[in-house]
C-alpha cells in the first residue's frame, strides 16, 4: 500500500475533499500501517500491565515476606500515577513534541519494569510502579492522537480497530498471561518481560515514527515566549485524580466511608475535581482542555467510553472471580474463560473497522450496547453448576460486540474538533475509559459484597428446625456421614458451605443484572452523537 503521508520536508500538502490533510501524520516515508504495528506495541504492553500482575498477588506478598494487603499497593501505586498522567499527557505531547514524549514514556516504562522485576522490597517495588504508570499513562494517549493524524476519515475505522485490539484484548488476556508466568516461572517475569519488548519498541519508534513539521511548528507557537506551565491545574489533576483512585481503589478493603482515610481520600478529590473544572475552563493555557466538552459528540462519546471501560474492565475482573469463588477454578483456568472471548474480539475487530464511515455510528453503537445488554442478561441466569463451556460462550457474546463500540467511538470522537487538539482529546478519551474501568470494578465488587451479605441473610433465615425439607435433610446427612466425624456438626458444616457458595453465586447475578439496567439506561443517549458517515464534520487546524 502507498503511504499516505507526504515524505518529510515536502511542499505542504493539499486537502482532500473531506477537509484532511496528512500535514500531521506520524508516517512519513513510511507506509502508515508499519507505523500501526510499532506505535501500537508499547501500547498493548502498557495496557497489559493494568491487569497482569493482578494474578502475581499472593506470589509478591511470599517473596517479599508482607501481607496480601501491603501487596495491593503494588496495583495501587500504579493506577494512581496513571490516573494522574493520562489526563496531562495531552499537553505534555504538545510541550515536549510527540514523538519526543512518546520515546520519554517508553524508555520511563521499560527502565520501571526493569526495577520491578528485581526489587528486594516492597518500597522499591511500589517506587518503581509509580514510576512505570508514570511513562505507560503518556503510551495510549499519544498513540491514538497520531493514528487520527496519520489516517484520513474514510480509512480511520481501520486504524482505529487496530487500537481496539490493543485496549480491548489486553486486559483480557492480562491475567491468563500473568498466571501462566507466575505458575511456570516466577513473578519477576511479570515485569521483566516487558524489558525486551521495551527496548525493541523504542527502536523501531526512533526509527520510522515520524515529527511533522506541521507538529513542530505547533510546538514552537506554543513556546513562543516560553514554556507556560499551568501549575495549579497539574496539581489540581493529581489531587483530584490521584486521590479518586487510592478512594476507588482502597474503598472496599477500608469499608468505604467507615474509615476516615476514605472519607479523606474522597473529600480532598471531590473539592480538587471540583475546583479543577472552575480553574481550567477559565484558564488561558490549561493543562486539561475541558473546553472540548463543548462539542456535543465528543461529550457524548467520552461518556459512552467511560461506561464501555466501565463494562469490560468490571466483568473482566467478576467472571474469573465467580469461577474461582463459585466454582473453585484456579487463577490461571478462570483467565483461560476469557481466552474465547479475546478471540472473538480479534474476529470482530476487522469488520468493525470497515463498517465504520459507511455505517451509521449511532446504529453500530445501538446495537452493539444491545448485545452487550444480551450477553449480560444471559449472565445473569448463570448457576453454580454451569460448565468452563457456558462460562466461555457467556463471555465470547459480550467481547464480539465489543469492537464496535471501541472503534465507532474513537473514529466518531475526533469529528468537529480542531486537529491541533488530538492530542488533548485522546488524553480525555483516555481519562474516560480508565476512569471508567477503576469506577466499575470497585462499583461490581462493592454490589457483590453487599449481594452476597443480603442473600446468605436470607438463605440462612429458611434454615430452621420448624422447616421440614430442613430437618429431613439433616437426618440423612447424620447417616451419611456416620464414622466420618462429628454427626452432629458435619452436615451442618457443610450445609452452610454450600448456602455460602449459592450467596456468592446469586451475588454475581445481581451485578450482571444492575450492569444490564445500566446499559439500557444509557442506550437513548447514542441518539444525540454524530452519524460518523462521510466527512470529517469539520475537522479544521
Amino acid at each position: 500500500m502507498a503511504s499516505a503521508a507526504a515524505p518529510t520536508g515536502a511542499a505542504k500538502p493539499a486537502p482532500s475533499q473531506d477537509g484532511w490533510d496528512d500535514g500531521r501524520s506520524a508516517a512519513g516515508r513510511f507506509n502508515p500501517w508499519l507505523i500501526v504495528a510499532i506505535i501500537s506495541l508499547p501500547t498493548f504492553m502498557e495496557v497489559l500491565d493494568t491487569s497482569i500482575a493482578n494474578v502475581s498477588l499472593d506470589h509478591i506478598a511470599g517473596g517479599l515476606s508482607i501481607t496480601i494487603d501491603q501487596a495491593t499497593w503494588v496495583l495501587t501505586s500504579y493506577l494512581v500515577a496513571n490516573a494522574i498522567v493520562i489526563p496531562i499527557s495531552g499537553w505534555l505531547s504538545d510541550a515536549i513534541g510527540r514523538k519526543r514524549y512518546f520515546l520519554i514514556s517508553i524508555a520511563l516504562f521499560t527502565i520501571s519494569s526493569f526495577v520491578c522485576g528485581i526489587a528486594p522490597n516492597l518500597t522499591t517495588l511500589v517506587i518503581a510502579r509509580v514510576f512505570q504508570g508514570i511513562g505507560g499513562g503518556g503510551l495510549a494517549p499519544v498513540e491514538q492522537s497520531m493514528l487520527v493524524d496519520t489516517f484520513p476519515p474514510r480509512q480511520r475505522g481501520m486504524a482505529m480497530a487496530a487500537f481496539a485490539i490493543v485496549v480491548v484484548v489486553g486486559p483480557v488476556l492480562g491475567p491468563t498471561l500473568g498466571g501462566w508466568i507466575t505458575e511456570t516461572s516466577s513473578w519477576h517475569w511479570v515485569f521483566l518481560i516487558n524489558v525486551p519488548i521495551g527496548i525493541g519498541a523504542w527502536i523501531l519508534a526512533d526509527l520510522f515514527v515520524d515529527e511533522p513539521k506541521q507538529v513542530k511548528d505547533d510546538r514552537a507557537k506554543r513556546l513562543e515566549g516560553g514554556l507556560r506551565i499551568d501549575y495549579i491545574g497539574v496539581i489540581l489533576v493529581a489531587l483530584g485524580l490521584g486521590f479518586f483512585e487510592l478512594t476507588l481503589d482502597r474503598g472496599e478493603r477500608e469499608d468505604w466511608f467507615a474509615s476516615g482515610l476514605i472519607v479523606a481520600t474522597a473529600t480532598i478529590s471531590a473539592v480538587s475535581l471540583i475546583a479543577l473544572i472552575f480553574w481550567e475552563l477559565n484558564h488561558k493555557d490549561p493543562v486539561v482542555d475541558l473546553k472540548l466538552f463543548k462539542n456535543r459528540s465528543f461529550a457524548i462519546t467520552t461518556l459512552i467510553m467511560g461506561i464501555t471501560g466501565l463494562i469490560l474492565f468490571g466483568t473482566t475482573q467478576l467472571i474469573p472471580q465467580m469461577l474461582q469463588q463459585v466454582m473453585g477454578y484456579s487463577s490461571f483456568d478462570a483467565g483461560l474463560a476469557l481466552t474465547l472471548g479475546g478471540l472473538a474480539t480479534l474476529v470482530a475487530v476487522p469488520f468493525a473497522g470497515r463498517l465504520v464511515g459507511k455505517v451509521d455510528a449511532r446504529i453500530l453503537l445501538g446495537g452493539a450496547l444491545l448485545v452487550q445488554a444480551a450477553a449480560l442478561w444471559n449472565m445473569s441466569h448463570f448457576s453454580a453448576d454451569i460448565t468452563f463451556a457456558d462460562a466461555a460462550m457467556g463471555r465470547l457474546y459480550q467481547a464480539m460486540a465489543l469492537p464496535f463500540l471501541f472503534v465507532p467511538i474513537n473514529a466518531v470522537a475526533y469529528q468537529g474538533l480542531p486537529r491541533n487538539k488530538t492530542a488533548q482529546a485522546s488524553s480525555l478519551l483516555n481519562v474516560a475509559r480508565n476512569l471508567g474501568g477503576s469506577i466499575g470494578i470497585s462499583a461490581a465488587q462493592s454490589m457483590l459484597a453487599g449481594a452476597m451479605q443480603r442473600h446468605q441473610t436470607e438463605l440462612v433465615q429458611k434454615l430452621n428446625p420448624l422447616d421440614p425439607n430442613y430437618t429431613d435433610w439433616l437426618a440423612k446427612a447424620k447417616g451419611a456421614f456416620a464414622g466420618l466425624g462429628d454427626p452432629t456438626m458435619l452436615p451442618q458444616a457443610i450445609l452452610y458451605q454450600q448456602v455460602q457458595r449459592q450467596a456468592a453465586m446469586l451475588g454475581f447475578l445481581d451485578v450482571f443484572r444492575s450492569l444490564m439496567v445500566l446499559i439500557l439506561i444509557l442506550l437513548p443517549v447514542v441518539i444525540f452523537m454524530n452519524s460518523g458517515k462521510g466527512a470529517s464534520g469539520g475537522m479544521g487546524h
